[in-house]
C-alpha cells in the first residue's frame, strides 16, 4: 500500500501520465456503478478531483450518500501497471473550485475541457492507495 500523502516517485509519475481512469460509486441500493473518467491526483492536499456535469448518476450517487460524502474508488491502469485511489467523496461547486479542478484536468490531459455551466468537482479526501505503479 502507498502513503497518498508520500507516494513513491514512480507512482506519482503514473498518476501524472496521461490515462482513462474508472470512478466507483454505489448507487443507493448498493450495487457499484462504474464510469470511465479523468482524474487529477494531489498527493500535498491528499486529494483526487473528478470534473463532471451536475446532472450526472456517479453525482446523484454521492448526494445520496448523505453530507458526509460517499466512499469511491479511483482506478487506472496500462498494461502490467495499476493504481487505486481511495477516500470519501463529496461534491464541491464554487467556482474557483470547479476552476482549479478544471485546470488541473487540462494539465493532466493536455486539453481543455468545454465549457460546461453545470460542471461540479468530486473531491475526494483520499485515505488510502494501492498499486503495482
Amino acid at each position: 500500500m502507498a502513503d497518498v500523502r508520500n507516494p513513491t516517485p514512480e507512482y506519482l509519475a503514473f498518476w501524472r501520465e496521461r490515462h482513462v481512469c474508472t470512478l466507483t460509486t454505489l448507487r443507493p441500493d448498493g450495487t457499484p456503478h462504474v464510469v470511465p473518467v479523468g482524474v487529477t491526483y494531489d498527493p500535498e492536499a491528499g486529494v483526487a478531483r473528478v470534473i463532471t456535469g451536475r446532472g450526472t448518476r456517479k453525482v446523484a450517487n454521492i448526494l445520496a450518500a448523505g453530507p458526509e460524502g460517499a466512499r469511491v474508488a479511483v482506478c487506472q491502469m496500462h498494461k502490467a501497471r495499476w493504481a487505486t485511489l481511495e477516500g470519501r467523496a463529496t461534491i464541491r461547486t464554487e467556482p474557483e473550485v470547479v476552476a482549479d479542478a478544471v485546470s488541473r484536468y487540462a494539465e493532466r490531459y493536455e486539453r481543455t475541457p468545454r465549457q460546461n455551466p453545470e460542471r461540479v468537482v468530486i473531491e475526494i479526501a483520499l485515505d488510502r492507495a494501492l498499486g503495482n505503479a
